[in-house]
């Protein structure tokens, strides 16, 4: 058996269990880091009353704890599902060097997760979307975006 099977075989059992624990979907997820197990997480929306608790969420939260770090430079990320959006943005942010998936998004919108409609969402207007958006305080908001430029010792990211 090949590491990237033993990876994601680990990555489909958290799904397993996690759903066997009623801790919510059916999604889990490893994080690898010179061949080793550095981060876990499987999805535990429905348990802890998280929309972002998502598999890749939970597992990029527990690597980034473990490796005293907020990004993920040098790591592998082993998801049983593709990436929904918010993950997928989360993913980015992380840098990892690579991402591998099981099932893709045709199959879980096959079985009731289906993001579609969110990639949707994003190209339209603020006021078309589901739930509107609108800009306000722009001129206040940008106060602080300015102090961030001031900022000496600020961690950069």
């Amino acid at each position: 058996m090949s590491d990237h099977e033993i990876f994601m075989k680990e990555a489909i059992q958290l799904a397993i269990d996690g759903m066997d624990a009623n801790e919510g979907g059916p999604f889990g997820c490893v994080i690898v880091k010179d061949g080793k197990i550095i981060g876990r997480g499987n999805n535990k929306v429905t348990s802890t009353n998280d929309p972002t608790a998502h598999a890749e969420v939970t597992a990029i939260r527990d690597a980034c704890k473990n490796l005293n770090s907020f990004q993920l430079e040098g790591c592998i990320i082993y998801t049983s599902c593709e990436p929904c959006p918010m993950c997928l943005g989360a993913i980015y942010w992380a840098r990892p060097d690579k991402v591998y998936f099981g099932c893709n998004q045709k199959d879980a919108a096959n079985i009731g997760f289906d993001d579609a409609f969110i990639y949707k969402e994003i190209e339209l207007d603020y006021n078309k979307r589901s739930i509107p958006f609108q800009q306000v305080c722009q001129n206040k908001a940008l106060n602080a975006f300015q102090k961030w430029v001031d900022k000496d010792d600020k961690t950069a990211y």
